[in-house]
């Protein structure tokens, strides 16, 4: 890419509030990685969409921070 076409570009994404850069920068970074398996990353996509409606739904037994640490010590209190 020409210097002068990377330069137009930086000072539009520059333009883009914070969490647009952000959102961007995820993607770009993403897009370096290796190839992902679709799905691998369409089953994550259900698997978070399912947690989050059971959530909503009052179905999910949430944890707060001291139940949360009880349980992971008296798991691996042994080990």
């Amino acid at each position: 890419m020409a210097a002068e076409a990377l330069e137009r570009i930086r000072a539009e994404v520059l333009k883009l509030t914070e969490a647009e850069r952000a959102e961007l920068a995820h993607d770009l970074i993403a897009s370096l990685d290796e190839p992902r398996e679709s799905g691998v990353e369409d089953a994550w996509d259900r698997e978070i969409l399912h947690r989050i409606s059971l959530v909503d739904s009052g179905q999910a037994k949430l944890l707060d921070r001291e139940e949360f640490r009880q349980k992971m010590r008296a798991r691996y209190k042994d080990q």
